[in-house]
């Protein structure tokens, strides 16, 4: 447990805005159910590119609709179906044949991902760091093979500390009723030199064909509240809420970038990373997620419109997905646009500059700017290009995605109260 002290400490800077900066703990300390953390009580955390990702409007939507459960559009099916046969063609044109493997979709839309170890002797896997789950859950040695296309398993097996938790499942169900399931370990977990030994590792038995064609991706490292891990009968601690008992600071920060690797420390806030000051504001850990209430927006250099808009900071998400009136006013600003069925969402000619979008943090001001809003053609070859911002109608939650999450340098504290940090940076690419 973080002493009262540091709690007090931490809860002060984040009413001035300042980033925390909590005493370092040194040694070795039993947390959270025989979980440790073995290191110097911070890293750094360096993303690599995903080789086999490739964007498309359309399936990112998709997807973000099967995560949080909504039912899925008719006409976001079809969308999908259109964008899939397009893919099939194009691959088939370049290699003169139709059996390859995967389709060269990153269904799953992880550009960036990040190298861990499980096990001893260490097994390597490349996992996604998303802020919208609580899950760890990774490919392993009890899927099928027709179920793998070349991801990393773990193997329980081959690991002399893994330990099965008897009678323990889990299972998450997406919005197309498919699910990924299986049995739970726990097992030495290792990233950017912090180890957290008896870290619940959840082996998947099944996983959804969507996971099945992104063919880089390992599995997830889930770093939203513990509330929503999907263990059962016990619920799981998170690899975040294991550590940050004896991280130097409660908190891990996301510092993402435009089309280029970006990072994530635990246990510190690197004052290199960001200019000004950082500005806090409360989280909702109800049912789970990281939940805050922006303060408003405005678009390009127009007024900013004073209106709460809650949402979840969810690395895990590609888009930024916001209330239809706030996107219809995004829109207005740019000539030929339109909410296109047939490519499941907001388009525009690709030779428009689009503006920036512009949302607020209390009193502080985080712009986006319009080169990170174009998500490209698309297809290969249209003149026509899909928006980085989409209505969040129809899935029932605001989703500030990695859209957002590039343009800011982000604190993710998990002292009590929890809160987020949002500062601005110097943006590549603007």
């Amino acid at each position: 447990m973080v002493a009262i002290t540091n709690l007090l400490l931490a809860t002060a800077l984040a009413a001035v805005g300042l980033g925390s900066a909590l005493p370092p703990k040194v040694g070795t300390t039993v947390i959270n159910d025989g979980s440790m953390l073995v290191g110097e009580g911070k890293a750094s955390l360096k993303q690599v590119r995903n080789p086999g990702h490739r964007f498309n409007g359309a399936l990112s939507v998709y997807k973000t609709y099967l995560k949080y459960g909504a039912p899925i559009p008719d006409h976001l099916l079809k969308a999908v179906e259109s964008a899939r046969a397009v893919a099939l063609a194009e691959r088939d044109s370049s290699t003169g044949t139709g059996t390859a493997g995967a389709l060269p979709i990153d269904e799953y839309d992880i550009a960036y991902i990040t190298p861990v170890s499980i096990g001893t002797p260490p097994q390597l896997l490349n996992l996604d760091f998303d802020t919208g789950s609580s899950d760890l859950w990774v490919f392993s040695s009890s899927l099928p093979s027709t179920q793998i296309k070349g991801q990393a398993i773990y193997s329980p097996a081959k690991s002399s500390t893994s330990k099965l938790l008897t009678d323990h499942s889990w299972s998450i169900s997406y919005g197309d009723g498919s699910a990924s399931k299986g049995n739970v370990y726990t097992d030495n977990f290792t990233v950017g030199g912090l180890t957290a030994v008896n870290q619940a590792v959840e082996c998947a038995q099944q996983v959804s064909s969507s996971f099945t064609r992104e063919t880089q991706i390992d599995g997830l490292v889930g770093l939203g509240f513990s509330t929503l891990n999907t263990v059962s009968p016990k619920a799981q601690s998170t690899f975040f809420d294991n550590v940050k008992g004896n991280l130097k600071a409660p908190l891990f920060t996301s510092d993402l970038k435009f089309k280029a690797a970006g990072t994530y420390d635990f246990g510190y806030i690197d004052s290199a990373k960001y200019k000004g000051n950082i500005t806090y504001t409360p989280v909702n850990t109800n049912p789970g997620y990281w939940t805050w209430t922006s303060t408003g927006y405005a678009v390009g250099t127009g007024s900013f419109v004073s209106t709460p808009i809650t949402n979840i900071a969810d690395t895990g998400t590609t888009l930024l997905y916001l209330p239809t009136s706030v996107v219809t006013a995004y829109y207005r600003g740019v000539p030929g646009s339109s909410n296109s069925r047939s490519y499941g969402g907001y388009v525009f000619p690709c030779s428009q500059k689009l503006p920036a979008f512009v949302f607020g943090v209390g009193s502080a001001r985080i712009s986006i700017p319009g080169s990170y809003i174009n998500y490209g053609e698309v297809q290969t070859g249209s003149t026509t290009c899909f928006g980085g911002i989409q209505s969040s109608s129809g899935m029932g939650i605001n989703i500030f995605g990695d859209v957002a999450l590039k343009a800011a340098f982000v604190v993710f504290n998990g002292a009590e109260p929890p809160s987020l940090g949002w500062a601005e940076k110097t943006l590549v690419g603007a």
